[in-house]
Parts: structure tokens; C-alpha cells; sequence
């Protein structure tokens, strides 16, 4: 999956939650999308792998 792809899927996603839950906003998503980012970051510190490496492996859990 390319980062267009994730950038996507992301949207979807962020859609269905906004839909779900309608109180969220632009900031509140922003924040998670950060944490996921920060969240990235630390895995990609601690293994020496890539950033598409792990989005991978994200993906297959």
C-alpha cells in the first residue's frame, strides 16, 4: 500500500468516525492522525525499519 493509498483509507476512516460520532472535529482527528505519526516514528526508532515496512505490518494485524 502506497501513502496515497493509507492517505485514503485514512479519509474513510476519519468519515465513518465523523458519521459515527458527530461531535468529533478537524482537531480532534488532526490529534490522532499526530499520534499515529509519533506512534510511527517510535516503531521505526526501536526496529530500523521503514515507515511502509510497518504500515505493512500494521496492516496485516
Amino acid at each position: 500500500m502506497n501513502s496515497e493509498q493509507l492517505e485514503g483509507k485514512w479519509k474513510q476512516v476519519k468519515g465513518k468516525f465523523k458519521e459515527k460520532y458527530g461531535d468529533l472535529t478537524e482537531d480532534d482527528m488532526a490529534y490522532s492522525e499526530g499520534k499515529f505519526e509519533q506512534m510511527l516514528g517510535k516503531l521505526q526508532e526501536k526496529t530500523g525499519k521503514k515507515k511502509e515496512e510497518l504500515i505493512a505490518e500494521i496492516e496485516k494485524l
